[in-house]
Parts: structure tokens; sequence; C-alpha cells
């Protein structure tokens, strides 16, 4: 009997980085919104500009003391006390009295008379109407990252829950077994769960793109090469379509991108630096996408202390590392994990480039 043999996963070609890219904007679109209580909201990405009415509606005290008239002070001192018409004492976050317009301290106070030590201006020690925030100004706009700080201001302007994105991304092991798999795991899900929800799946390729309606994004590692027992790809296939397998990243070119459905399907190898550099290129922006993020981090530029070689024809992932006001090329091409561990950022080099010299002001994307 001829031994018959399932055909080897091949790459024909690379496909440009930035065709990748272009189909990630154009096909991943956000997901649908959902409403949840502010307790778990912070990092969840809002779907909706957040209104408030005017903040405060009245002008409240900013300190605890003596709510007066400013124009009475005119030329107080401690040798020429000002008699006060009003001067009542207030706690921080009260409403002042009626014409009203300053707070201070510095007021006698005998039992029968008070008098101003010290002249105050207008608005001194008060929190305006309207200065926290005006009617109708959006306070927090639809597209950002919720931060502790922005849920306080939400839960202090009375608001109990918010409409959110927040999408599922499935991260599916090849090869469940594999330590490297396992560690590679173990970062994406930690990058996901910062603004998304990470779900781990260990049963089959295959099985898990039946699933595929269970989440928002599939995240396979593993299987994307040209190996004996790569089989993502082909199974990516088979559900749905290719988009592309190879991509001209280095490191990450066998990495593939796809739908099932509606659903984007990323293959990242199972190599720690083609995984790394594949999610912060790829993975990280699909994310993005489906969650309607608009908030993403500025890119910082800095020198290159050394120049950075490239070859032409695919985009270079290079890891950096600060130094004072300067950024250090690390490696390319393969990157050990040592360089890994030194890496504070990285450089992507374009596709039609050689590289970069010395010198050069480069932007910098933070790891």
């Amino acid at each position: 009997m001829d031994d018959v043999r399932t055909p080897l996963q091949r790459i024909e070609r690379l496909t440009r980085l930035a065709e990748v890219l272009t189909a990630i904007e154009t096909q991943v679109t956000p997901i649908a919104a959902r409403e949840i209580d502010l307790a778990s909201a912070v990092g969840r990405v809002l779907a909706d500009d957040i209104i408030t009415d005017r903040r405060p509606p009245v002008a409240l005290a900013l300190r605890d003391g003596y709510a007066l008239r400013a124009e009475e002070t005119t030329d107080a001192g401690s040798y020429a006390p000002a008699p006060l018409s009003l001067a009542a004492h207030v706690n921080v976050g009260e409403p002042l009295p009626p014409s009203a317009d300053a707070i201070t301290d510095a007021v006698s106070d005998d039992g029968l008379t008070r008098q101003a030590l010290a002249s105050v201006a207008p608005g001194d020690g008060v929190l305006m109407p309207g200065q926290d925030c005006e009617s109708g100004e959006i306070v927090l706009p639809a597209g950002r990252a919720l931060r502790g700080h922005d849920v306080a201001i939400l839960q202090a302007v009375g608001i109990g829950s918010v409409s959110v994105r927040s999408p599922i991304a499935s991260i599916v092991q090849a090869r469940p077994d594999d330590p490297i798999v396992q560690a590679i795991t173990s970062m994406l899900a930690h990058a996901i769960k910062q603004h998304a929800t990470a779900t781990v799946f260990s049963g089959a390729t295959e099985a898990a793109f039946q699933r595929a309606h269970a989440a928002d994004a599939i995240i396979v590692i593993g299987g994307s090469g040209a190996g004996t027992n790569d089989t993502s790809v082909r199974a990516l296939a088979g559900a749905g379509r290719v988009v592309a397998h190879g991509i001209g990243l280095s490191p990450g070119e066998t990495s593939a991108f796809g739908f099932i459905g509606s659903t984007p399907v990323l293959v990242i190898p199972g190599r720690l630096d083609a995984a790394l550099a594949v999610w912060h290129v790829l993975g990280a922006r699909i994310m993005t996408r489906l969650a309607g993020r608009t908030d993403v981090p500025a890119v910082r530029h800095a020198k290159l202390g050394r120049k950075i070689a490239s070859t032409i024809g695919v985009v270079e992932f290079v890891p950096v590392a600060a130094e004072a006001d300067m950024v250090t090329p690390l490696a390319s091409g393969y990157l050990p994990w040592r360089v890994l561990a030194q890496a504070t950022g990285y450089v992507l080099v374009p596709a039609q480039q050689e590289g970069f010299a010395p010198g050069t002001l480069v932007p910098v994307n933070r790891l």
C-alpha cells in the first residue's frame, strides 16, 4: 500500500504587514456594548460618552473656614482688622451662604464680632459652580479604558453603571504540554486581562474553532509553521478563511490571520520572541479594534545609541533598552530571552529600510 501522507502546511509567500494591518482595520469591528456595575469597570473600555449635569450646581467650600464677602476684606490686616457683615463658619463641601464669595480662616471671633485679619480675593477657598464640569460637557469620552480615578469620578457624580465593550479572547494551545506554549499563554492572558477577558482552551484546535461563537477573538499558540505536527492554519482554512499565512514581520514570519465567520483568528508561533512581536504588532491591535478603544498610548521618540541593521522586505521588531535620553537596540532576528528581559520597548523598522543610523530619532513603543 502506498504511503499517503497529508501534505505539510506551506507558506507560499509572505504577506506584507501593511496588508494584514489594513485587513484588521477594515474587517475587525467593535463588539456590542453591555452594561456593567462600576465595581467591575476598571480597565474596561467605555462604549458611550459620559455626559453629566453641572457640577457642582452651587458654590461649595473647598476647605473649613469662614464664608465671607471678599470686598469687605480689602486692606485688612492683623493690625487693622476689617469688620465683616457676613462671616459664617462652613465645613468643606458645604454650600456657601448667599452673597459669600470666599473662604478664609484669618478671622478673629470674640463671640460678639468677627473681623477679617487678612485680605481675601473672590473665589479663594471656593469650588465655583460648574468648575468640575459644565452641563452637557463630555467628562469621559467613549473609547477610553477606565482607570481607577475615572471610576471614582463616575461614582462621585452618582453613576452606578456604565456601558462598556469588553471582548472575550479564547487562547488556544496547539501543544498544551509544551512549556514554551504555556509560558506564552500566561503572557498573553495577563496582557488581555488588563482590558478584556481571556479564556484558555487546551483541546484540539479544530474543537476550539467549532466553539468560535463563544469568543470575540481566537488566538492560537503554535502550529503555524511547516512542521509535521503543524496543523493550525490548515484547521483555520477548514473552519473559516485564511487572510494571510506568512506575514512580513520578523520575528513572526510564520504567523497567520483569518476569520471564522466574523470572529478574527490569529495564529501565533510557539516561540517566545515571535509570540511577543506578533502580539504587540497584531494581537493587541485586534483587541483594540474589538473594544472600540481610541486612547492608545502615545508613541514616544528617542535617539538611537547604536545603528540598527535590518533586512529589506520585512518589518523588523527590534527590542531596545532605555539609557538616559537614548535607546539602545538589543538584537534582531532571533531575540534571546536574556535580551527580552532587558528590553523596555521596541522599534519597528519599515520593510523598505535597511535600518537606522546612530543618533536617528525613532518611534519607541512600550513593551
